[in-house]
């Protein structure tokens, strides 16, 4: 009877060996590398993007800033030292920080880094793919730049559902004032809300503007395609953008790809990044407009400030491009922009970030447990004359201490009231407070956000990436949910809202930690439009939620025991390469060696 256990060495070498082999296998898929990133920002008078004396935000004497270029499970270490004159945070927008809000970058989650000192970010690309930014997340910095390009590169052994392309290009689009971010930010307390005046590509002005220093151009070669990442950088204006006499094919959306879409023209709203693929098939001997218009705006045909043009050079080209731009779809054309959002429907049968379909986990059959109602409108507080912007009437109130701080040392207390406020209803009166609203853990949840305001808004969750069920246009009801999308809707982290109208979202509050829920239009985030949602797990196993850093920052009602060291100021580094560490995966190959040679010896 006792046979069966009476195994040759050999078998059990074998067996040792298939548990190393699975123990390597499973650090290869699971860890990568560890970049690691050290980032000066200051101040460039110099650079002058549309020849006006403006304050704008470099890192490394870069602007806009360096890629980050990642792969799935990456470790990511930025060192950044502060060289403004007031304190900074970055956000990393679209990275779901799982486990781990401790990294978010935003008020609610850090003390800010005070001029003249540093702080090192660290956060692992937990299970992610695809294309995101980062940007300043406070004090309306990021009218000034300081924001760049994420790229999270597939593992090796998970394909793409596409080619490979010839090479990859970062479009970073945005609206830009032409005065000091710190000029339109006192005004934003006193007066109505001003609208920014230019278009940005990747930094630079429009073609043919007499006052652009510089504009954008991508250089390709006749019959190969290219992977172009878009990105909406901007504060205020969604754009539509185009390429003349080139379809694009959008492929990938903020960490999801997508059914394959063949497009003439694609809307992105503030925060909002795509993967388009551009085959480099017209006349090799002419150059062509790359086109970034606003919406809702006329006049947007003829060139001006407010129209982004940049230029594809095939690289035998000899004839500049000529004729008016490319049209677009009408700007006001709501329906337009309503149908291509919906039209974006995720790939469920591809491997993104792990080897097994996106669509293994879908929201086909979900029972919600809660919905939020989130109505966003303008305010004004106590009859004052200063405009704000309210989430179901509330404007947020920023405390000088964290909320991720306060949870974690009292629970809270002093700092924010949990509830405090409705999530599904409208305060009687508009009010100022800390707004901040549980969610219940690993319970599908339900948003439901509302705009009634004159303006495309744009509304993005960190923590999370979630499905985008429906949008319209109108009064949102209960029985809107009989046109929601249950069987493909797009995983994104940003959603637009549309005058008037409404969008839905589905959500798995499972990354316990606390997380911000707001506009991304930077006036109406800065002006109250957002809230905090506290995702509680009870169980304290770390594996459920990280502990605070080893380097933890405290402030406001948690100050330092003494003050922190001054930081000597570091040159710029010579190159923004990446510089990782020794990859996690050669521990599987050393690993998988000795398993053979174990072998051998029997």
């Amino acid at each position: 009877m006792a046979a069966p256990f009476l195994l040759p060495q050999i078998h059990i070498a074998n067996a040792s060996c298939s548990i190393l082999v699975l123990l390597a296998l499973f650090v290869t898929t699971s860890m990568s590398s560890d970049i690691f990133l050290d980032w000066n920002v200051s101040y460039d008078f110099n650079v002058k993007p549309v020849s006006t004396d403006q304050p704008v935000i470099m890192i490394n004497d870069m602007f806009p800033g360096p890629l980050i270029n990642a792969s799935t499970n990456d470790i990511v270490h930025v060192n950044v030292f502060n060289y403004l004159d007031e304190p900074l945070l970055f956000t990393w927008n679209g990275i779901e920080q799982r486990l781990n809000s401790w990294q978010d970058g935003v008020s609610g989650t850090n003390c800010p880094i005070q001029p003249s000192k540093n702080w090192t970010y660290v956060f692992p690309i937990k299970d992610q793919i695809g294309t995101f930014s980062y940007f300043p997340s406070i004090n309306f910095l990021k009218a000034a730049g300081g924001f760049g390009p994420i790229r999270v590169n597939n593992l090796p052994f998970i394909s793409a559902p596409f080619p490979k392309p010839e090479a990859e290009f970062d479009l970073l689009i945005g609206d830009w004032y032409n005065s000091s971010y710190k000029d339109i930010r006192s005004k934003l307390n006193i007066s109505d809300v001003i609208s920014p005046n230019w278009m940005l590509i990747n930094g630079k002005g429009p073609y043919l503007n007499p006052v652009s220093k510089s504009y954008e151009t991508l250089n390709v070669t006749q019959g190969k395609t290219y992977l172009l990442r878009i990105s909406n950088v901007g504060t205020f204006w969604s754009f539509n953008f185009r390429i003349q006499n080139h379809d694009m094919v959008l492929v990938e959306t903020e960490g999801s790809y997508v059914n394959q879409l063949t497009l003439k023209s694609l809307d992105v709203h503030v925060g909002q990044s795509y993967s388009v693929l551009v085959t480099a098939n017209q006349d090799s001997s002419a150059e062509y407009y790359m086109v970034a218009s606003p919406k809702l705006l006329r006049d947007t045909t003829n060139p001006s400030s407010l129209v982004g043009v940049a230029i594809l050079h095939y690289d035998n080209s000899t004839i500049k491009p000529n004729g008016p731009l490319p049209k677009g779809p009408d700007p006001f054309d709501l329906e337009f922009s309503i149908n291509q959002a919906k039209s974006i429907r995720w790939n469920l049968s591809t491997g993104a970030a792990r080897p097994n379909p996106q669509g293994t986990f879908n929201v086909t059959n979900v029972t919600i447990v809660e919905t939020f109602i989130l109505k966003a409108s303008m305010a004004k507080i106590n009859h004052s004359s200063s405009p704000r912007y309210a989430v179901n009437n509330v404007s947020y109130l920023t405390p000088d201490t964290p909320l991720k701080l306060a949870d974690f040392l009292v629970n809270g207390s002093g700092v924010y009231v949990l509830d405090a406020f409705p999530i599904n209803t409208s305060n009687t009166n508009a009010v100022s407070g800390v707004f901040v609203a549980s969610a219940i853990y690993k319970g599908w949840t339900e948003i439901v956000i509302k705009n009634t305001l004159d303006t495309i808004d744009s509304w993005h969750l960190d923590g999370y990436s979630f499905f985008v069920v429906g949008m319209g246009e109108g009064e949102w009801r209960a029985e809107s949910r009989s046109s929601y999308n249950l069987y493909d809707p797009v995983a994104r982290s940003t959603v637009q809202v549309f005058p008037g109208g409404w969008s839905a979202l589905y959500v798995y509050p499972d990354n316990p930690g606390m997380w911000n829920l707001r506009s991304q239009n930077l006036n109406n985030w800065f002006l109250g439009e957002e809230l905090y949602v506290r995702v509680y797990d009870p169980d304290p196993n770390p594996a459920k939620e990280k502990s605070p850093p080893q380097n933890l920052l405290r402030c406001g009602k948690f100050q330092p025991p003494s003050p922190a060291p001054s930081v000597a100021p570091t040159p710029s580094p010579s190159s923004n390469a990446n510089t990782p560490h020794t990859p996690r995966s050669l521990f599987a190959i050393i690993t998988t060696a000795i398993c053979f040679f174990f072998i051998g010896l029997h």
